[in-house]
């Protein structure tokens, strides 16, 4: 195995092991020698670790804590992005890959981070999420970048959040919804503490219910909240809350230097700058279906309106068909969230011998599926309409926030005509 010491620009290095400040300062010294980290769930089990793995090649494995501070020490401009990989919930990951970068796009794409989200040497980064997921990985870095101070309590308990805001006093925070959820459920059994530390608190991963964005919004100080879409693959939209207030739904117009476009079909293309092109590593398929010129695309579906503001519909991978018709889940649980007796929803299919599939939902909170029924029905067209529905205490998701569908077919019950 290579010893870190020979470790040369463009050599990858896979790290299996939970998230600290060590791993961040690891993560960044690699980055500043050109050498690419490879962040990986430290929980993988050895069938998962080796399926990955073996298509990324990686120059060195980290599994232990004291190889990995044999890592940090170097200093300087990142040359090169982490190498995250895709999230497995339509197949087998891949490695996001963009190479060693010359060095204006490495000042490039600094800046523009630092631009967007104004990481200043005062900073204080809470990170809620494991540091192996890319948008935890990059706020934090933005702020180290910038002199300031990343805070890493641990794996998410909303207690020792709540600890780490009374002591800490952060700035800036990521989140996911399911994280806003238990800290404001926290909260109201006991105590809020005081947030008027906060400038920054972006979310994503996951559609926000507008009941919870909404108390976001009251809950944390004026200006300071924000939703953006992107992907492992690249960033597309930032939106302040003020914004989705006069838009609800949207996620936003085109990040500075990106431009949005939408198919007829409404598939969701981005144009980038260079330094933030990709390839799937070892995949030259499936990269060029991804690509058409500067343009890039995870299959996506959605709309713009004239402001250029962008409306998710959801992903074509998640896409129904259902008697010959389109149903994208993420319309219909936008639809049926607006009941109040509904916490959280996922919209799934299964197969139908009459249909080809069948739409179904997973329900979490006090509406039955008789209310949901009529409501669906007042508000979706017959297609649209679920015709079973699961009540479960929490849907099954990722650390990222995004459901696991394919965990829930074969759940349901209460059927509908």
């Amino acid at each position: 195995m290579t010893d870190h010491a020979e470790l040369t620009p463009g050599d990858r290095v896979a790290l299996l092991v939970p998230g600290s400040l060590t791993y961040l300062d690891a993560v960044l010294s690699l980055l500043a020698r050109g050498v690419v980290p490879i962040p990986l769930d430290p929980r993988l089990t050895a069938y998962e670790r080796e399926r990955i793995l073996t298509g990324l090649d990686p120059t060195l494995v980290v599994e232990a804590e004291d190889e990995l501070a044999a890592l940090a020490g170097e200093t300087g401009l990142p040359r090169a992005r982490p190498m995250h990989v895709t999230s497995g919930t339509t197949g087998t990951p891949k490695g996001v890959w963009s190479g060693v970068l010359d060095p204006a796009d490495a000042v490039a794409l600094v800046e523009e981070e630092r631009a967007l989200w104004g990481f200043e040497a005062d900073d204080v980064n809470l990170v809620l999420s494991p540091l192996y997921h890319s948008a935890p990985l990059r706020f934090a870095s933005g702020t180290a970048l910038a002199g300031g101070r990343v805070v890493v309590p641990g794996p998410f308990e909303p207690a020792l959040v709540t600890e780490a805001i009374e002591r800490e006093r952060p700035t800036t925070m990521f989140c996911v919804p399911a994280h806003l959820q238990r800290l404001f459920a926290h909260w109201d059994r006991h105590g809020w503490p005081d947030l008027t530390s906060f400038r920054l608190v972006a979310h994503a991963g996951a559609p926000c219910p507008p009941a919870l964005k909404q108390r976001l919004i009251e809950a944390f100080p004026a200006g300071s909240t924000w939703e953006f879409y992107g992907s492992t693959e690249g960033q597309f939209t930032a939106c302040p809350s003020e914004e989705w207030l006069e838009r609800p739904g949207t996620v936003g117009r085109a990040r500075p230097g990106r431009r949005l476009s939408v198919d007829p079909d409404g598939t969701i293309w981005c144009a980038v700058p260079p330094y933030a092109r990709f390839e799937y590593y070892g995949d030259p398929e499936k990269t060029a279906a991804a690509w058409q010129g500067d343009e890039f695309t995870v299959r996506d579906v959605g709309r713009l309106d004239h402001d250029g503001y962008l409306y998710l519909d959801g992903r074509r991978h998640d896409l129904i068909i259902s008697g010959g018709v389109n149903v994208y889940p993420l319309e219909v649980e936008n639809a049926l969230r607006e009941h109040p007796g509904v916490a959280d929803i996922a919209v799934y299919g299964v197969p139908d011998e009459r249909w080809g599939q069948r739409v179904c939902a997973a329900v979490v909170g006090t509406a039955t599926a008789a209310d949901l029924d009529a409501f669906a029905r007042e508000r979706l067209a017959p297609p649209k309409r679920p015709k079973e529905y699961h009540h479960l205490d929490d849907l099954p998701r990722t650390l990222t926030g995004k459901v696991r569908r394919d965990q829930l077919a074969g759940t349901t019950v209460t059927t509908f005509e």
